[in-house]
């Protein structure tokens, strides 16, 4: 089931210009946090500042930023069947008016988001420090191989959220507010919901939790790598003669099979085999530098799921 909000995820990256949800969606993320993707799930470790890894007089953080609402109002495959006013009638007041709309979701994992006055706060001075961080997190204070860290994180006056859980589901919303021609009450404080049908998620949170994030990964010098592919795949390709001498054998040694196995998982493969004493907190610079975290690090997110 899970897999189900892989769309809203990847949407939500392609939309905002780089930030990711959380996951799960009710944890907060904060600038300067430093986390692992495991299986499936965002586990944060610390953070740069509260645990002095960044001293108090190197912290920058900028104020906060109104982003650009239009970039946090969004959905796919979301069509309205019905938008309109509909009456009631109480014993007390008699009858009254209200909007009233349903909203029809045309696959599983179909999404609405909507977002109120979204805002952001970043490290201003990433360049200043992120030498300094490659060198502590991988081999003064910690050795980290795979680390994330928060540079940016985004919250809003209210988010509201729904997915779907199969095709043609479906989300009835009622309002009293005064609205005129073709009514949009999804998101708004006084809509209430009539009924559903297969709806996975449904969720309006009011309070400015930092739930969306930019981050930077810790990745391998493009250069170390390709040398390192390259020269693995040399040995591994000169091998078979090797192995059979070496076992006096007819065994067939499948090379390329494990040469493709490599290159999917390069750079884990590559600080593994680094000789002792190789890597160090002179030689770290060389090996290591920041990335953006993208739709790959999304993908990670799902890692566990089927597509």
């Amino acid at each position: 089931m899970d897999n189900i909000y892989k769309n809203f995820y990847r949407q939500f990256y392609l939309k905002t210009a780089g930030f990711i949800p959380t996951k799960p969606l009710s944890q907060s993320l904060f600038p300067g946090d430093y986390f692992q993707i495991k299986n499936g799930e965002i586990t944060v470790l610390g953070n740069l500042y509260r645990n002095a890894i960044i001293a108090p007089e190197d912290a920058d953080l900028s104020a906060a930023v109104l982003l650009n609402a239009s970039n946090w109002n969004f959905s796919e495959g979301i069509s309205k069947p019905y938008s309109g006013r509909g009456y009631g009638q109480t014993a007390i007041e008699g009858q009254f008016e209200f909007s009233k709309q349903i909203l029809a979701f045309a696959n599983k994992g179909s999404f609405i988001f909507k977002a109120e006055e979204p805002q952001s706060v970043k490290i201003n001075n990433w360049n200043d420090i992120q030498q300094q961080l490659i060198i502590k997190l991988t081999q003064t204070l910690f050795s980290f191989r795979e680390i994330y860290i928060v540079t940016e994180s985004a919250t809003a006056v209210a988010t509201t959220l729904a997915i779907a859980g199969e095709k043609e589901a479906e989300l009835e919303l009622a309002s009293e507010s005064e609205n005129f021609g073709l009514v949009d009450i999804f998101g708004q404080e006084n809509t209430k919901t009539i009924q559903s049908k297969d709806i996975e998620y449904y969720h309006r949170e009011t309070k400015r939790k930092p739930a969306y994030f930019k981050a930077k990964k810790l990745v391998v010098q493009e250069e170390k790598l390709a040398y390192f592919i390259s020269d693995f795949i040399s040995k591994t390709n000169n091998s078979t003669e090797w192995t059979d001498t070496f076992y006096n054998s007819n065994f067939h040694n499948d090379a390329d099979q494990n040469s493709q196995m490599i290159m999917q998982n390069a750079q884990g493969y590559f600080l593994d085999m680094l000789q002792a004493n190789e890597l160090n907190p002179n030689t770290a610079l060389l090996y290591f530098k920041w990335a953006d975290a993208n739709l790959d690090d999304v993908e990670k997110l799902f890692a566990n799921y089927g597509n």
